[in-house]
């Protein structure tokens, strides 16, 4: 899967809340929840993202509820990377329930800035800043996780098979 984007930097314990609020988990279409994404903390995040961006966090990204809908909004919102410090474990889980690549690279969090285009490789695990040549390494999933991110989720993974 090739990933390329521009980057929304966010700090750290970026939660669930903000990410979606709760006051539209009335609606859980992808429609209607990318729409919504990130707009407690960036208003103008949906006006501006384009499918294929990336999402740049630090530490503990997706606190909070253990809510899909979080990782829905972000995927559906055309984010096609998230890579942060850390994960919250249940949205480090969710993520990959309903195949949203993310990646944990500080080395990358720390050097990447609001507006440079990135390319990443999944299978390598390679981070590359096209807007000043540096490439980071990161752990790569193993091939029974990428075949679900590829797949497009557990379910539809599931499905696959």
């Amino acid at each position: 899967m090739a990933i390329d984007g521009k980057v929304f930097k966010y700090g750290n314990d970026v939660d669930t809340d903000v990410i979606i609020p709760a006051r539209y988990l009335n609606d859980s279409s992808e429609s209607a929840l990318s729409c919504h994404c990130m707009e407690d903390l960036d208003a103008q995040f949906t006006k501006n993202v384009r499918r294929g961006d990336v999402i740049v966090a630090g530490d503990n990204f997706g606190c909070g509820s253990s809510r899909e809908h979080a990782p829905l909004a972000i995927k559906a919102s055309g984010i096609s990377l998230v890579i942060a410090n850390s994960f919250a474990r249940i949205f480090y889980r969710n993520a990959i329930n309903i195949g949203l690549p993310i990646m944990e690279c500080p080395q990358a969090v720390s050097a990447l800035k609001a507006g440079d285009r990135v390319k990443a490789d999944l299978t390598k695990g390679e981070i590359y800043n096209l807007t000043t040549g540096v490439k980071f390494k990161a752990q790569p999933f193993p091939p029974f996780i990428r075949e679900i991110i590829d797949d497009g989720g557990l379910l539809a993974h599931l499905a696959k098979k």
